[in-house]
């Protein structure tokens, strides 16, 4: 996923946005990016992949998605229509 692309798409945080603010204020759980804009708050859709973004960082990798735009998009609108998730 390209750095400026929303990871929450509620509150329109990009990945570069989360990145920086685990590298500004180095969360130790997960659930402390909500604290960036609001991340992961709305429907809840970007929660496991927050999580996974954290777990990267910790292990000292770079953050990424490796899904497109548009497969996350559509998946989201899955999910909000559905609440079931896919893979």
């Amino acid at each position: 996923m390209d750095q400026d692309e929303n990871v929450c798409l509620c509150f329109h945080v990009s990945l570069r946005k989360i990145t920086n603010y685990m590298k500004r204020e180095k969360p130790t759980v997960p659930s402390q990016i909500s604290e960036c804009l609001g991340a992961g708050t709305g429907c809840h859709w970007c929660v496991p992949f927050l999580k996974q973004l954290h777990d990267q960082w910790k292990q000292g990798q770079e953050p990424d998605l490796p899904i497109s735009p548009t497969e996350y998009a559509s998946r989201r609108s899955n999910y909000r229509s559905t609440g079931k998730r896919e893979g």
